[in-house]
């Protein structure tokens, strides 16, 4: 890894925002991002080092800022979307139930002994790629709501379990970190808020706006890193570190200054560095040499529209369940994880970044057709806040 490799990741990381750019297209600023890694990396031009430890490590410290600011931007605090707790309970129970089927029959028709992973994966929804696209297009409404609900109850669930998927002979070591990284997450939680009611995170604050010290930003990801340290300790994925820390700044609430810092950290560089490198990591030759991968992305990014498509006999119309569909941080995380631990056969972690770019573009349709019936009027209410990425 050298500065000039760096530059030229930046450089090309702006795909991102360029294919992101024409609103009506709906687009994630990822899906550039990871299209220009394929690009550099072994599938194209071969110009980047996917196993390189520095770029490697880099990346790993992108990936766990992408699943705390992911987290953070869970509605947890929304009042509106605890009033639909019950509906969008019931909806992600349904998928998952359905997905169980789902996955399982893929697992078996493809003999990849990987049923688990594909459950989880057909039972979750990316809360990062939905809520942008009800925020952009204005959408509202109690189906609109209690949609919104299911995709962050499926997102949590799923990110919780995909550790424990992924690698099921050693479920139980997994459990045991998983657990372990959400009791120190807890404790952080409560320490957090008591410090909160003492008005101490409010001095901090000011002292360290006034002197342009970042204090709040420091503090933060010391606390990642150590939870980041634990979880690596532990054996399971930095993903869930992120993710329960996220989750923890959610609950007690996010000053937009050092939202803004966070933004600048991990969307400017890391976050981008990170997907340049799963893209550069990800070999679509292995693909194209066997035909079974392609239909088995084929085949997880239909069943992950149908799961979600289903819930229309109990009352979410089609639109919203095409959108609720969009995957892209448990396959991720999967192909990451499962490429680092060599638990994935060739081809399958980018089968499973195949199902989720079908995903994508099907909710990008949906989204733009639930516009026609769900569109909220001018002045009514307040939307969910969207991530920031």
């Amino acid at each position: 890894m050298t500065f000039l490799t760096l530059a030229l990741i930046a450089v090309v990381a702006l795909l991102g925002p360029l294919l992101a750019l024409p609103r009506t297209w709906h687009l994630p600023v990822v899906l550039g991002e990871l299209v220009a890694g394929i690009a550099i990396g072994q599938t194209g031009l071969a110009l980047v080092d996917a196993s390189d430890p520095i770029f490697t490590f880099l990346a790993n410290i992108g990936f766990a800022l992408i699943m705390f600011v992911a987290g953070s931007h869970v509605p947890v605090r929304d009042a509106m979307i605890r009033s639909a707790v019950g509906q969008g309970a019931l909806r992600a129970a349904v998928a998952a139930v359905v997905a169980g089927g789902v996955g399982t029959a893929i697992a078996v028709v493809f003999a990849t002994g990987h049923a688990p992973l594909y459950v989880v994966l057909l039972a979750s929804s990316s809360a990062a790629l939905v809520l942008p696209i009800i925020g952009s297009l204005r959408l509202g409404g109690p189906q609109v709501l209690a949609m919104t609900t299911q995709v962050a109850i499926a997102d949590i669930a799923c990110i919780v379990a995909l550790p424990l998927a992924v690698d099921p002979p050693n479920a139980g070591r997994a459990a045991l970190g998983t657990l372990a990284v959400g009791v120190c997450a807890g404790v952080v939680f409560m320490l957090l808020r008591w410090l909160e009611r003492r008005g101490s995170r409010v001095r901090l604050h000011r002292v360290s706006a006034r002197r342009k010290f970042a204090l709040e930003l420091r503090i933060q990801l010391a606390i990642l890193f150590a939870l980041a340290g634990l979880a690596v300790y532990s054996q399971v994925s930095i993903m869930l570190a992120g993710f329960a820390f996220g989750l923890v700044v959610a609950a007690i609430g996010e000053p937009r200054r050092l939202a803004h810092q966070l933004f600048a950290v991990t969307d400017g560089f890391l976050g981008p560095l990170f997907f340049v490198w799963l893209g550069a990591s990800l070999s679509f030759g292995d693909l194209a040499s066997r035909p079974p991968m392609i239909l088995l992305g084929v085949s997880l990014g239909v069943g992950a529209l149908l799961v979600h498509m289903v819930l229309r006999v109990i009352g979410l119309p089609l639109s919203l369940g095409a959108l609720s569909a969009a995957l892209l941080g448990v396959p991720v995380a999967a192909a990451t994880i499962g490429t680092q631990l060599n638990l994935l056969q060739p081809g399958e972690a980018a089968a499973l970044i195949l199902g989720a770019l079908i995903t994508i573009a099907a909710s990008a349709l949906a989204g733009a057709r639930a516009a026609e019936r769900f569109t909220r009027p001018v002045g009514e209410g307040k939307p969910v806040a969207p991530p920031s990425s």
